[in-house]
């Protein structure tokens, strides 16, 4: 009964479900891809699902083939306008990222071997993209021993993430707290403005306490594109026709170059996304990213087919080096560039840390800290506001585009 099309889907979305709804009532501490992974196991361990019946479903083929649309639409999620604005937030997230993927590569290839070090790289800095990447090129070179290892760093990461996050950023929104506890005679309007001044310098003065923050203030009429396609043509075929399109160009390349689709798929989707060809959030406006988001995660299940617990038992140590000199890494990258573009460095290693868990994690974090450490609503304001955008931001960019790219670059090298 369970190899019939409709149960193996159904059996897939509550595996899915269910590390949902875990994750919800955790507060996303418990991760719900973890659930739905370690769910995906046993049920192959004790016999429920037969290794074949998922790598042949109609969610797994669904999902090979919208993989290039999806990196595509990533590229359309950041608006440029926030790349001006917290370009510091975006830099200090790259050097994480970069400073985790040069200390895996340098410290892991001496304890393992290179080809383990590849495969927890990409992982380890971003989301389910960089991790089927990296998924995709250990199957096509014969290294199927080493899947498992990409798949429990997803699953893992960010409870080694968040804790860490969480304990920095606390120490940064006590002290933005103490600044709005600082007399009004000497400090006005200085709720305000230390999210400008992360470095921790005296704060510029206000003639308020009660001004919203900058981001509640009307944006200007956004500039039309170049190429920009008219709102009344932005319906779900044609801009799903744009994303496949994209995604064809990009694995024509990748044929001509060598250079793996991945990257051209999300500079296609940045490029879309500034001349207009492709509308913001793409598949969000074709109402298909849930759906290319399940399927994604099914490939993903579908490689893990054929791991058993002796190769979990096999990885869980190099995966949990990985785990901690990655972080290490994201957190020395993160510290360096603070230093460097003058931002604390209890706001720039959480920024950085994004990395591990992205969204909605960030946003989950941001909301408990200012909850926690505000004294009253006032204050709780004033904190979340501070350090919200520069979180999202920096989770946008290490998901979505650099972990994508460390993973595409790495694996070429394999």
């Amino acid at each position: 009964m369970l190899e019939s099309p409709v149960f193996v889907v159904t059996l897939i979305l509550a595996l899915v479900a269910a590390g949902e709804v875990i994750s919800i009532l955790t507060r996303a501490y418990v991760p719900a891809l973890l659930v739905t992974f370690m769910g995906y196991l046993i049920l192959l361990w004790t016999g429920v699902l037969d290794p074949t019946v998922v790598p042949g479903s109609a969610l797994s083929v669904a999902g090979a083939v919208l993989v290039g649309a999806v990196i595509t639409h990533m590229g359309t999620l950041i608006p440029v306008s926030h790349i001006r604005e917290q370009y510091k937030a975006i830099l200090i997230a790259l050097g994480g990222v970069a400073g985790a993927a040069i200390l895996i590569l340098g410290v892991v290839t001496l304890v393992f071997d290179y080809g383990t070090a590849v495969a927890g790289a990409g992982p380890v800095t971003g989301g389910i993209i960089a991790t089927l990447l990296t998924t995709e090129a250990l199957q096509e070179r014969g290294l199927e021993t080493l899947i498992v290892i990409p798949a429990l760093i997803l699953g893992l990461q960010s409870l080694i993430g968040m804790p860490v996050t969480n304990i920095l950023l606390r120490r940064y929104a006590i002290r933005v707290r103490d600044r709005l506890a600082v007399p009004q005679t000497a400090s006005a309007g200085v709720s305000g403005t230390d999210a400008a001044n992360p470095a921790g310098g005296a704060p510029a003065a206000s003639t308020s306490t009660d001004a919203p923050p900058a981001e509640a203030a009307p944006a200007p009429a956004p500039r039309r594109a170049l190429l920009q396609l008219p709102e009344r043509f932005q319906e779900p075929p044609i801009v799903l026709l744009l994303l496949f399109v994209s995604a064809s160009i990009a694995t024509v390349l990748d044929e001509l170059t060598g250079v793996n689709y991945g990257i051209y798929c999300l500079l296609l989707g940045v490029l879309g996304q500034v001349t207009g060809i492709l509308p913001r959030r793409s598949m969000d406006k074709a109402n298909s990213f849930g759906f290319g988001m399940i399927s994604v995660v099914v490939v993903v299940l579908a490689s893990m087919s054929s791991v058993t617990w002796e190769d979990v038992s096999r990885a869980i140590v190099p995966v949990l080096v990985i785990l901690l000199v990655g972080t290490g890494g994201v957190m020395i990258g993160g510290a360096i560039v603070s230093k460097l573009v003058r931002w604390h460095p209890t706001l720039g290693m959480p920024v950085a840390l994004t990395a591990l868990y992205g969204f909605p994690g960030d946003y989950v974090l941001v909301q408990e800290v200012a909850r926690s450490v505000g004294r009253d609503e006032k204050e709780q304001l004033a904190i979340r506001d501070q350090i919200l955008t520069p979180m999202l931001v920096g989770g946008f960019a290490t998901v979505t585009t650099s972990s994508i790219l460390v993973a595409s670059i790495l694996v070429s090298t394999l």
